[in-house]
């Protein structure tokens, strides 16, 4: 997978600008659930005040709290009796909680100065408990209490005085009282308090902030909407910039998967179009063709996601579990476990399950393919032998073992979302469950639980997408081993370091010196000491009964195949020894089965050189006796061809195949049995024109045909992959008795005699 991946240098400014992005993005989606938290508590519950400590407040009302403060010092410390002539500052947050066109009186309210957070957080501590005291105090039941407790305790006070402490303000009487009787008094419910945890003390010291700035004349609704729509807008910023960032990734990733492909399958098939026979058969056509489709499809739908999981997942996993542990209770993190455990279990069973069907599934892909290749290919043959049914049931086959195959994956990875689901709906219900007594106790503020259920489900998710992610990875893993073997591949037949050039004074002589040749894997030989030389100038026919080897001696020319012994020379020098290149560019070989490409008849006859001159083409489709049907088409030479050249009939295909030989005006002409589908009349006419176009060139034909070679200077008779005779038409009737059969099996001797003489 590696190695595959090592492609994309081609793509690094995408690819970190996709890193940075989801950088972007963890921080943005990390930062959410706490705009959530800060909405609920403090815009919603604490009617948009942030802390226990007052921006503003007034003189009598911080003199209140002075009483009960234990480091009132340090509190004044960080507040200013506003003068007749307030700083800037004062001005802005009086303006702010009090409105523009108030302005309060000299010496009547104090203001917060300007200070860290941490330091205001450490000042909230202070001012919570004195406080939470004023406003518990000022509660009329609480202060009907406290007050029921001091008559109790000063039962021999005159009826007037205990009158008076009965409709006096609690407030103002233990203001009035010595020190030590005021403590005396509340020590009891100075300890409840002081026993209470900070949060809670520190949301009751926010409402009793709430009623100073209500009795100070704050518009209270006010300042809450105002946090809300601040901090709602906040939020949507960072939506947004999330919202981009993930727009952005997709497209980027997109773009990178799409260029991986891109090169992946031009690197397939660049080295495909190197292989030599060996290679193709070895691998087969269909699943060259799925290596370069199905394969490299499978690597560009991993690398789409692989980005997101490989920066992305770590980041919000341990992102947001940092998060947890520092803003929420960390308490309920034992429920982030959990919920991890229950996710890797899922998807570990499902991975052990289904890994094994990956590969196969591949395999299977594979042989529908060739299945598929095979039956379309040998469709005319096919119904010919009325053997539909039975091409039918093997496609059926190969089609049932490859649904089998899929239908387990699909339904083993139908079950994860579902499964994973219930656990994530599971683990929000503990979440509630848990943080609804924590809320109820006090430990815990509504908004917290909120965060902390986001937080909880950002990293299920962060998990959950690395546990999808290694359900893709052995498929794509395996595509990415059968691409590699394709890329890997080092074809048997290449050009040396320092190729060596032809001889330009033995230009067209190809020269056979004891060459044998066996295909790759095989023990027989299937051509073994063969003997003999085409000259320029003349024409060289090699004949023999079926497999008796005349096209691999053919194949063997434009190096298709290697010689496994002796030599191939052409100009005089190895074929092994120079550049394949140079070696087809002198060559103009035409198939045993004439292949054409889509496109149009001059495409196809200019395929060797597109500039070539229109002249040149036309020439080329004369000697190849291709005018007369070519003439009669509608648009001439612009007429479209099929693929495969279906919609031209085998002489006509046949016939173009040679004229695209021709027209490239090669050394050498090897015309493979390419002379089968003609007449004998367009054979003949082909043949006398050929012979003026090819007078100083060397033309190496193979036929099945007497009449086709028998005007050849040198006529090569094989049999069982051995050279039986060498000569012309007469001298190898007279003296080879095989060619002797093969002639008396095709023409009557009188025939013969006739042709002969002629």
């Amino acid at each position: 997978m590696l190695k595959v991946l090592k492609n994309l240098k081609k793509s690094f400014g995408s690819v970190f600008a996709i890193v940075i992005l989801l950088c972007i993005q963890a921080a943005t989606d990390l930062a959410l659930p706490d705009y959530t938290s800060k909405i609920v508590n403090i815009g919603i519950q604490a009617g948009g005040i942030e802390t226990a400590v007052p921006d503003i407040i007034a003189k009598e009302d911080m003199d209140n709290l002075m009483i009960f403060a234990q480091e009132s010092e340090k509190i004044l410390d960080n507040y200013t009796l506003v003068s007749n002539e307030p700083t800037k500052q004062e001005e802005r947050i009086i303006r702010k909680y009090l409105g523009k066109n108030v302005k309060p009186e000299s010496n009547t309210i104090y203001v917060l100065k300007e200070m860290k957070q941490d330091e205001k957080d450490e000042l909230s501590k202070i001012m919570s408990a004195p406080l939470m005291e004023i406003a518990t105090l000022q509660n009329e039941e609480t202060a009907n209490q406290i007050k029921e407790q001091m008559l109790a305790n000063m039962s021999n006070l005159p009826e007037v005085q205990k009158q008076y402490i009965k409709i006096q303000n609690l407030l103002e009487l233990i203001k009035n009282m010595p020190e030590e009787q005021r403590n005396e008094i509340l020590a009891e419910f100075t300890n409840k308090i002081d026993s209470m945890q900070d949060s809670i003390k520190e949301q009751a010291a926010v409402g009793a902030v709430k009623e100073l700035y209500i009795k100070l004349g704050v518009d209270t609704d006010r300042l809450q909407n105002n946090y809300i729509l601040i901090a709602g807008l906040q939020m949507l910023g960072v939506a947004s910039i999330t919202m981009i960032s993930a727009i952005s990734i997709m497209l980027l990733s997109s773009k990178v998967a799409a260029k991986l492909g891109r090169t992946l399958r031009d690197k397939v098939f660049k080295k495909v179009i190197g292989f030599s026979n060996k290679e193709l058969s070895d691998f087969s056509t269909a699943s060259l063709i799925t290596r370069s489709t199905n394969d490299i499809q499978q690597i560009q739908q991993l690398i789409t996601m692989l980005f997101r999981v490989v920066v992305y997942a770590p980041i919000i996993g341990i992102g947001g579990f940092i998060k947890v542990l520092t803003n929420s209770d960390n308490q309920m993190a034992w429920i982030i476990g959990v919920a991890i455990l229950g996710v890797l279990f899922v998807v570990g069973t499902l991975f052990i399950s289904v890994m094994p069907s990956f590969k196969k599934l591949q395999e299977l892909v594979d042989k529908i393919n060739q299945v598929a290749r095979e039956i379309l290919t040998g469709l005319p043959v096919i119904r010919a032998f009325h053997k539909e049914e039975k091409e039918e049931g093997r496609f059926e086959k190969a089609n049932y073992n490859l649904m089998k195959t899929d239908r387990f994956v699909s339904r083993a990875m139908s079950m994860m979302m579902p499964l994973l689901m219930l656990i994530m709906n599971s683990i929000m219900i503990l979440i509630v469950w848990v943080g609804g007594h924590n809320v109820d106790q006090g430990a815990m503020q509504v908004g917290d639980m909120m965060a902390f259920i986001q937080y909880t489900m950002q990293i299920v998710m962060a998990f959950l997408m690395i546990s999808m992610i290694s359900i893709m990875l052995p498929r794509a893993a395996v595509s990415a081993r059968r691409i590699n073997e394709v890329i890997e591949t080092e074809a048997a037949i290449k050009d040396l370091d320092n190729p060596k050039k032809f001889d330009t004074n033995k230009k067209g002589l190809v020269e056979f010196k004891n060459v044998s040749f066996h295909y790759p894997d095989a023990d027989t030989e299937v051509l073994s000491d063969i003997n003999f030389t085409a000259k320029p100038g003349e024409t060289t026919a090699i004949i023999g009964s079926t497999g008796s080897g005349k096209s691999t001696v053919v194949n063997l020319i434009p190096r298709f195949y290697d010689v496994t012994g002796g030599e191939l020379l052409i100009d005089g020098v190895n074929v092994k020894e120079v550049s394949l290149k140079e070696l087809r560019d002198i060559i103009g070989l035409v198939p045993q089965k004439g292949v054409l490409f889509s496109g149009t008849i001059e495409s196809n006859i200019k395929y060797a050189n597109s500039e070539m001159a229109d002249d040149k083409m036309i020439e080329a489709a004369k000697i190849a006796q291709a005018t007369e049907f070519i003439e009669d088409k509608e648009n001439r030479y612009g007429e479209p061809i099929a693929q495969g050249g279906s919609n031209v009939s085998g002489g006509q295909k046949q016939r173009l195949s040679i004229a695209r030989a021709i027209a490239k005006d090669p050394e050498i002409f090897v015309f493979d049995d390419s002379f089968s589908a003609l007449d004998f009349k367009t054979d003949s006419k082909l043949r006398e024109a050929l012979a003026n176009k090819t007078k100083n060139k060397t033309v190496i034909i193979v036929a099945q045909r007497i009449s086709t070679i028998m005007n050849a200077e040198k006529i090569v008779v094989l049999e069982e992959g051995k050279v039986v005779g060498i000569g012309t038409h007469e001298q190898l009737l007279k003296d080879n008795e095989t060619y002797r059969q093969i002639a008396l099996s095709q023409l009557s001797e009188d025939e013969l005699g006739k042709k002969g003489g002629k």
